[in-house]
């Protein structure tokens, strides 16, 4: 009986690897990728590559292990977690109250100690940021909203939630 179940387990465990989520990966920068507009200075740009770029954009760096299911689907879900929550990758479709929102979120999280998140930091220690390295990302995040602020044919106001 044993040796059933865990023949039955085996067959379900093969069949299960078949069955893969679509990568997260594209081959080109997205003409709505927040470089596309706003600058990205080289230092940030590295800190965002190393702790943020994974989870929040189209191009994900998948480890090793996200070959073996239910691994793969359990990071392609955080993946499109992330990417519902702040897309670097399409942040210029976004309504330009919003896209200013996202980056005052992206500062509260990084300032709070929320982003990167503890599990990520615990698997990629480079994604743990530095005290000089959140100050950098946040000064970033606040300038490219200065810019936007700035931006006379930029509507930044949240339109009023319909009843």
């Amino acid at each position: 009986m044993i040796k059933k179940i865990l023949s039955a387990l085996l067959a379900i465990l093969f069949v299960i690897q078949l069955i893969r989520p679509e990568k997260n990966v594209s081959d080109s920068v997205s003409v709505n990728d927040i470089s596309a507009k706003y600058e990205v200075p080289e230092d940030v740009h590295l800190i965002l590559k190393k702790a943020c770029t994974d989870c929040h954009s189209n191009n994900t760096v998948y480890p090793w292990y996200a070959n073996i299911q239910p691994v793969a689907w359990y990071l392609d879900d955080h993946i499109q977690d992330g990417k519902k929550h702040f897309d670097m990758s399409e942040f210029l479709a976004y309504e330009p109250w919003r896209a200013h929102h996202k980056l005052e979120e992206l500062e509260e999280e990084v300032e709070e100690n929320k982003m990167p998140l503890e599990d990520y930091v615990r698997i990629h220690e480079e994604a743990d940021l530095t005290s000089d390295e959140k100050s950098k990302l946040i000064a970033w995040s606040r300038g490219v909203r200065a810019e936007m602020a700035a931006d006379s044919t930029l509507d930044l106001t949240r339109p009023e939630k319909k009843k």
